[in-house]
């Protein structure tokens, strides 16, 4: 177990070696000029070229990214061209709220999408399953600004039952993690019903039913574990997904994580919060795929970790 942790590490250190490239060249890609934005619009050409050398913006690009990356290293990840604050700190001090939210909408996508996709493989082709098949083709279709929006009008606006803004209650994770976790649930609904058909077709599942085995065992205790395979593989992907959705999902409830945090510093052109804050993105898809290719084995025994 060790060993292979150790291994997928260290296989993503190129892949974090070409996140830090494609992340410093937004700072070129990006319209605006980092001394610009911290003298403001009034400042003459001869400021703006005087703080450029302050900041080291003229010197060959080579070097600023080997500076870049050296002081990424040793903890420093710079501080805002708007107030000045250190981009590290400010964006952990967010990280709770994102990760609290997409834990709930992983709830929300596993507790929709795995008992309707178990459902619609057992009743194929009957009023249920063309309902589940509805639904997942739904849930994939609609944007989450849009659900998040119409679940704000609905529950918000009209009946009054849940904030539409803010953290600090379950009562305000609940909308933004429903309109987070739609789309993830009509995939896993999907994936669930094609996987289940698959397995219940089986032979260890035909000589389960011969046994007299009740329904229930068969499927809860024998099918479930080898259908949910698949399943783990794309939670890995949709946790990716998660966190580019919830820079949206963020802003249309006004919660305050990172997500949102990163949409206002793009508008306000703070090249180094936004660098940190894909930086940080990437490493935490990194990470959470790790932890789901080490839960593989404890859905399936047989996968060891050589």
């Amino acid at each position: 177990m060790h060993v292979f942790i150790l291994k997928r590490l260290i296989q993503a250190i190129p892949v974090l070696f070409l996140v830090t490239i494609i992340v410093f060249s937004m700072m070129f890609i990006l319209p605006g000029c980092p001394a610009r934005t911290m003298l403001g619009e009034e400042a003459t050409p001869e400021e703006v070229a005087s703080l450029r050398r302050a900041m080291g913006l003229d010197r060959p690009v080579v070097i600023q990214y080997v500076e870049w990356v050296g002081n990424i290293l040793q903890g420093d990840f710079g501080r805002s061209l708007q107030d000045g604050r250190l981009v590290f700190p400010t964006l952990i001090s967010r990280l709770p709220a994102t990760i609290e939210l997409l834990i709930a909408s992983l709830v929300v996508s596993f507790s929709i999408g795995i008992p309707i996709g178990i459902i619609s493989s057992l009743r194929r082709n009957k009023p249920s399953d063309i309902f589940a098949r509805v639904f997942a083709l739904l849930g994939i279709s609609m944007p989450n600004f849009w659900v998040g929006l119409m679940l704000i009008l609905i529950f918000s606006y009209h009946l009054q039952w849940l904030p539409a803004t803010g953290r600090g209650t379950v009562a305000n994770l609940i909308l933004p993690a429903i309109a987070l976790g739609t789309a993830s649930a009509g995939l896993i609904t999907r994936l669930m019903r094609s996987t289940m058909l698959e397995v219940i077709g089986l032979d260890y599942i035909r000589t389960a039913r011969a046994k007299g085995l009740r329904q229930s065992i068969i499927v809860y205790k024998h099918a479930l574990k080898n259908a949910l395979l698949p399943v783990l593989t794309v939670v890995g992907l949709q946790m990716g997904y998660g966190l580019g959705g919830s820079v949206i999902t963020e802003t249309v409830f006004a919660y305050p994580g990172i997500g949102r945090f990163a949409y206002q510093r793009l508008m306000q052109r703070d090249f180094p919060m936004i660098m940190g804050n894909l930086l940080l993105f990437a490493v935490l898809f990194i990470v959470i795929n790790i932890i789901i290719d080490i839960s593989y084995g404890f859905l399936d025994p047989r996968i060891r970790y050589d």
